[in-house]
């Protein structure tokens, strides 16, 4: 009871006066054509990501790598916190693939034939040689050593139906049906850090900041001072967004568009 009225006061203070937010201005950068191709999002060595009829692109001013594997069917979901070693997910085979920075592959891992226990839905890279997998059998959140195909779970199950998951390194987040924001560290501390306001497209830049997308429009939630931002765009409609080390790229069908932004 007293953790739900926590969350209710939390989204009252990030919702009230919603739609009267202080702006946040961007600096138009650049734009490039899309290509039929899905944007993943870039890193911080000028690569950026695609996804094209299931075949994973790295692309370059001077270079363009790829990655298919038809076997393992679609492609559920790729990390690249580290560009030098790059996960690509494939749930329905319940399969990790690790590549290197050329996209070759290093290491297959069949999760079912390591431990049947195991039912990936989400994964990420972690640290000390190790993933982040979000077991959708046991709801819990687990590491995974993939040198030593051994596995180790972190928190308790997660009761609540999940809508966003995100990881980095040394942290794993979630947001529930109700909107609250947790993250868990490697050694199983849980910190619920906010009540979020309603969201359609989401990415979590640390504990502090998230960016959220609602009605075509785009806002930065800052949970220090429990202020939401508008960020100004041009564009009326947009199908996605990615943020990385002051740079804001705005995706449609047709382009990407990079900004210079600052988060406050």
């Amino acid at each position: 009871m007293m953790k739900s009225a926590l969350s209710f006061i939390i989204l009252l203070v990030f919702t009230s006066g919603f739609g009267q937010n202080p702006k946040l201005k961007t600096t138009e950068l650049n734009a490039q054509a899309l290509e039929d191709k899905i944007y993943v999002g870039f890193d911080g060595l000028g690569n950026n990501y695609f996804i094209k009829n299931n075949v994973f692109i790295k692309q370059n001013e001077a270079q363009t790598w790829e990655y298919k594997n038809v076997a393992l069917g679609k492609i559920t979901s790729v990390d690249y916190v580290n560009p030098l070693k790059i996960l690509v997910f494939y749930e329905d085979f319940n399969t990790i693939i690790l590549l290197d920075n050329q996209l070759n592959e290093i290491q297959k891992l069949n999760l079912f034939e390591i431990d049947n226990t195991i039912f990936a839905s989400k994964i990420g890279m972690a640290s000390q040689n190790q993933f982040w997998i979000y077991n959708a059998l046991t709801q819990q959140i687990m590491l995974f050593d993939y040198l030593k195909n051994t596995s180790k779970t972190v928190g308790n199950p997660i009761a609540e139906n999940i809508k966003y998951i995100q990881s980095d390194f040394n942290n794993f987040y979630w947001i529930d049906e109700i909107n609250n924001w947790y993250s868990i560290d490697i050694f199983g501390k849980v910190t619920l850090l906010a009540n979020i306001p309603p969201f359609e497209k989401i990415q979590i830049v640390d504990h502090e900041k998230l960016l959220f997308s609602r009605d075509n429009t785009l806002y930065c939630l800052n949970n220090q001072s429990k202020t939401v931002f508008e960020i100004e765009i041009v564009e009326k409609s947009f199908q996605n967004f990615y943020y990385k080390d002051q740079i804001l790229a705005i995706f449609t069908n047709q382009q990407i568009k990079n900004f210079k932004i600052k988060l406050p």
